[in-house]
């Protein structure tokens, strides 16, 4: 029994925001005038850590010749310090971090485009060394000597922060609705950034990525999707908490699952040891949503008088709601990097047991008294037809490169000089582990029944 499930978008019901970046476009239901702007669930979510570095100085030993050449070094190591220290700040937000972020790119940019006029490879690309850590492998790092290498390890970390923001955010006692574009926006955004290096810079990386290091497909794949995912549950929150109708966001439901379904098969080749815990969170996220589009689309077919298919696709909603029960004690049990955070004992997840068991009970209650249909055997397979409402990653582009990096200054630093003594420095081993990144507290404040991850 297959049962269309398609959204209008353009119903005059339902308020939209629209994106900033593009006014044409309703991308989700928050705008109404509400002071809260979620439903069932808060604080609920995995965060992998961030990713560490060893300190880089910049000093180049000579080849900077000039007084300008030396000063896009020095300004170099202070904007990445900086940067650093924003990643770690509890009071940042997003426009502090894109401030920080486009002063230490665009002087990074000076060693990596062309400055000459020619379309050689910029002569400064390979005479740094950068060392960055992996989110889901320890403190050992990984080392190239490459200045693209830095620009999509400090653009990966910019996108995790983003979604961490989003996390704090979501976290607060009394959301505001701005609160809740912000958390929409960051996740947006930190899906953009991840897209823009997965196609833009990583492809230009000498080395290969490893495989299961952060640059590889796998991984970077799995981050685009999430941080959809988890915008996508911003648009389910509000719809629920301006009751809009049942179709939509069963249909919003069964989207979202299938965004953590696909995000899960694609770690599902990575080593356990380091991926088990991010995919049994995938898995339960996929499961609760299933359970929600179940439940809801169960709703609808009630009020479509069809009692019978209601009660089935109401029993699937409780399995659905078992299994997601499961994998969150196996969530809580599995180590590796990522939340101690116990779902099952969240107020949004009691919310949904409770909403499944009495729409199942009104229902077989109306089928003995009204209906007296018979319960399929089979449940309704979902279909979704969509043509708007779903999280789009927002584009990430780099700022303009530094009014600093001309060609005059570029062609000041002079390769032939200080060779000799960038050999005679010693070298730290590759082997060395760096520090992991101390980051803020993201206990919840309180468990408010808000339902944004």
């Amino acid at each position: 029994m297959v049962i269309g499930l398609t959204i209008d978008w353009q119903q005059k019901s339902i308020e939209r925001l629209v994106d900033s970046t593009n006014p044409r476009l309703p991308v989700t239901l928050i705008g109404a005038p509400v002071r809260c702007c979620c439903h069932t669930m808060t604080h609920w979510f995995h965060r992998n850590p961030l990713k560490a570095t060893a300190p880089v100085s910049f000093n180049l030993y000579g080849v900077a010749s000039s007084p300008a050449a030396s000063k896009i070094c020095n300004d170099l190591r202070t904007t990445r310090a900086r940067l650093l220290d924003m990643f770690t700040d509890a009071t940042c937000n997003p426009e502090i971090m894109k401030k920080a972020t486009d002063e230490y790119f665009s002087l990074l940019q000076g060693f990596i485009v062309s400055l000459d006029g020619t379309t050689q490879e910029n002569k400064l690309r390979f005479i740094q060394n950068f060392k960055w850590t992996d989110t889901l492998q320890g403190n050992t790092p990984s080392s190239q000597q490459d200045a693209v290498f830095e620009l999509v390890s400090i653009g990966f970390n910019v996108a995790i922060w983003h979604t961490k923001f989003a996390s704090r955010l979501a976290g607060k006692e009394n959301i505001t609705e701005d609160e809740a574009k912000d958390v929409h926006k960051s996740l947006k955004t930190a899906a953009g950034m991840f897209k823009y290096l997965k196609e833009i810079q990583i492809p230009r990386l000498i080395s290969p990525a490893e495989k299961g290091k952060d640059l590889e497909p796998r991984v970077i794949d799995t981050y685009i999707v999430q941080s959809q995912a988890e915008a996508q549950e911003v648009t389910i929150a509000r719809a629920i908490e301006l009751k809009h109708n049942a179709g939509l966001i069963a249909a919003l439901a069964f989207e979202t699952a299938n965004f953590y379904q696909r995000a899960d098969h694609t770690l599902n080749t990575l080593d356990p040891e380091y991926s088990s815990k991010w995919r049994k969170y995938l898995q339960l996220k996929q499961h609760f949503y299933m359970a929600y589009a179940y439940c809801y689309h169960g709703q609808t077919l009630l009020a479509s008088d069809k009692c019978g298919d209601a009660i089935r696709s109401l029993q699937e909603a409780e399995i659905y709601y078992s299994r997601a029960e499961v994998l969150c004690k196996e969530y809580r049990q599995t180590k590796g990097p990522g939340s101690t955070a116990k779902p099952s004992e969240q107020l949004f997840f009691r919310k949904l047991g409770s909403l499944i068991k009495n729409t199942l009970e009104k229902c077989q209650r109306e089928n003995g008294f009204i209906y007296f249909h018979k319960v399929p055997a089979e449940a309704p397979v979902l279909e979704l037809k969509a043509s708007y409402g779903l999280a789009e990653p927002i584009t990430f582009e780099l700022p303009p490169l530094s009014d600093q990096c001309t060609s005059e200054v570029y062609a000041t630093f002079d390769l032939t000089r200080g060779q000799k003594d960038d050999k005679a420095k010693a070298k730290p081993k590759q082997d060395e582990d760096i520090k992991p990144v101390k980051e803020p507290d993201l206990k919840p404040q309180k468990d408010t029944g808000c339902v944004i991850s």
